[in-house]
């Protein structure tokens, strides 16, 4: 960026300097005409240096262009990378408060918009800057009224564009915020189009991407009209700044006082000097546009970060161990917990089931665990360690995670199962399929492992894609184990496949069960009950079928409805 404002520095010098030149070579040709006799070696020697000097200065203007998008260009691949490294470094609540299109048009739309911007605006105002500075310089120097005259214009120039801007910018970040909410409505209506087909949905989502489309076009005619009126009116000021310039100068010309190349050369300066104004006002729509998205991104880089990690303990590696939860209090927003006063132990190779009623808080208990969210009281400790002694990283290393919602990126069958170890050799990925038995769905595939998936896992089914996802975590082989209703997406067939697939590999291994079917978790070592935040009942099946309680009318109320539709089937039949 030094060296693209040291070559506009020499563009300026260059073109304020020809001018004066083009001047005297005027006068030379009028003495000529007077004397009737023309020096032809000193207009010559006069409109060479001319030519070289705008040759010269064309020259360093492709100069600091090039430097300028050079600069440009590293600033947006730096400030896009800052972007990247923020996300990772948000916590999951961020996301959870934020639409995804938004987030979005933030790091795209927004970044893309601050990039062109700058590199319309960047060199432009600097050099109309210097060129402003330069033109007043030499018209002082040549006619100090005249200059007086030209200078007029400035504060009413002034004053138009900072009238303008105050009720420009307010429009600008308008149009970016609806651009983000009409990306979230598209990225919605992508990501559910079977639903929105599914129940008749298309008119209404057409409306609602009419109205958020109509919000977009009046903010971005507001901010476009507000900011477009500036350039007729610097063009307006200009025009008569030229007039009265040209009027006075011709009556100095008639006295004497100054030169038809003076005045020649004035006029020249005049339209270097009102030039720039005008392209200053100009680029005020641009200014806005850029000021709007950079708020936007700096919001986002500004937004509160997960806690810092404390020092580290001395752990290279997750220690595994007894896990205790004492106390654990936890709540998305502080005067709401989600749990409460949670306590219970797990020892090292046993398996605790987690079931209750949809919001009870059994997915907030492994978010906890893999400090996605940080408690707000009580301790979580693994081999007595307090996992806000470890640093995340070395925490997660020791777990093996199966979500309900399977998620796959777009890659080969072999990647999104490699995933779980990197470099892990096809031996083993086979060998995982296999336990997961997901193997011969793979090979019955035309490209078989190298079968390449897209948009989530297409063209798989929900369940297969839940089969991969598996045995992405039978191969990663960690010490703890997280089955987020990991059968849920499955027939009964594959179930109990994926159940004694899951029994195997909890061997040895502690872990952590959350189900809705009470049928997947009857042989856990732990069952724990939640409601409402707290553990309602805890124990074995066994034992809390016998204490006859909230967990026994659960599983009495699931079985006696399939008994009851078994029973309907058998009738029809």
């Amino acid at each position: 960026m030094l060296g693209a404002v040291a070559a506009t520095c020499a563009f300026v010098v260059l073109n304020v300097a020809a001018p004066n030149y083009l001047g005297d070579a005027t006068d030379v040709v009028v003495a000529g005409v007077y004397s009737g006799v023309l020096d032809g070696q000193q207009l010559g020697n006069l409109l060479a240096a001319v030519a070289a000097l705008y040759i010269g200065a064309s020259l360093f203007n492709w100069i600091q262009g090039a430097l300028t998008a050079s600069a440009v260009h590293g600033l947006m691949y730096s400030l896009r990378a800052s972007v990247q490294d923020k996300l990772h470094r948000l916590p999951s609540t961020y996301f959870h408060t934020q639409s995804r299109g938004d987030v979005l048009s933030r790091v795209t739309n927004d970044i893309d918009n601050i990039s062109q911007a700058l590199s319309q605006v960047l060199t432009q105002l600097i050099m109309s800057v210097l060129m402003l500075c330069g033109a007043l310089g030499m018209m002082l120097w040549i006619s100090p009224l005249l200059a007086l005259i030209a200078l007029v214009s400035v504060p009413l120039s002034t004053l138009i564009t900072v009238m303008v801007a105050r009720k420009s910018q307010p429009q600008f970040a308008r149009q970016w915020t609806e651009t983000g909410e009409l990306n979230a409505h598209v990225e919605e209506f992508v990501t559910g189009h079977e639903v929105i087909k599914a129940f008749g949905y298309q008119d209404q989502a057409a409306a609602v991407f009419k109205a958020s489309n109509d919000r977009l076009a009046r903010a971005s005619a507001r901010a476009q009209y507000s900011s477009g009126i500036v350039q007729p009116l610097m063009v307006l000021i200009a025009n008569v700044n030229y007039i009265a310039v040209a009027v006075v100068g011709a009556l100095q010309v008639t006295t004497g006082a100054m030169t038809i190349g003076g005045i020649q050369a004035f006029i020249q300066f005049s339209r270097l000097f009102t030039q720039p104004v005008g392209q200053i006002g100009g680029m005020l729509n641009v200014i806005q546009s850029c000021v709007a998205s950079a708020r936007r991104v700096f919001d986002l880089l500004d937004a509160a970060e997960i806690p810092a990690e404390r020092e580290s303990v001395g752990h290279k590696a997750h220690p595994g161990g007894r896990i205790v939860f004492r106390d654990v209090t936890f709540g998305y927003a502080r005067a709401d917990p989600v749990v409460r006063g949670l306590s219970f132990t797990v020892e090292p190779g046993r398996t605790v089931a987690i079931v209750g009623h949809t919001g009870a808080g059994k997915t907030t208990i492994v978010n906890l665990l893999m400090r996605f969210y940080e408690v707000d009281a009580g301790r979580i400790t693994i081999g007595g360690t307090n996992i806000a002694d470890l640093p995340r990283d070395v925490l997660r290393e020791g777990f093996g995670v199966v979500l309900q919602d399977a998620w796959l990126f777009s890659g080969s069958i072999r990647e999104n199962i490699e995933y779980g170890r990197p470099g892990a050799t096809d031996a083993e990925i086979t060998a995982a399929a296999e336990a997961s038995h997901v193997d011969h769905l793979i090979r019955s595939l035309p490209a078989g492992y190298d079968t390449v998936l897209g948009n989530g896992g297409e063209p798989l089914s929900q369940g297969q894609r839940q089969l991969i996802s598996i045995a992405r975590a039978q191969l990663a082989d960690r010490a703890v184990l997280v089955l987020d209703e990991a059968t849920s997406s499955v027939d009964s067939r594959t179930e109990v496949l994926i159940r004694q697939a899951m029994q195997r590999l909890r061997r040895g291994k502690t872990s952590f069960v959350i189900a809705h079917r009470l049928s997947t978790v009857r042989d856990a070592d732990l069952i724990l009950v939640m409601d409402h935040g707290r553990i309602a009942e805890q124990g074995t099946h066994r034992s809390l079928l016998a204490a006859n309680g909230r967990y026994a009318r659960l599983y009495n109320a699931q079985f006696a409805g399939r008994a009851g539709r078994a029973g309907t089937l058998e009738t029809g039949r």
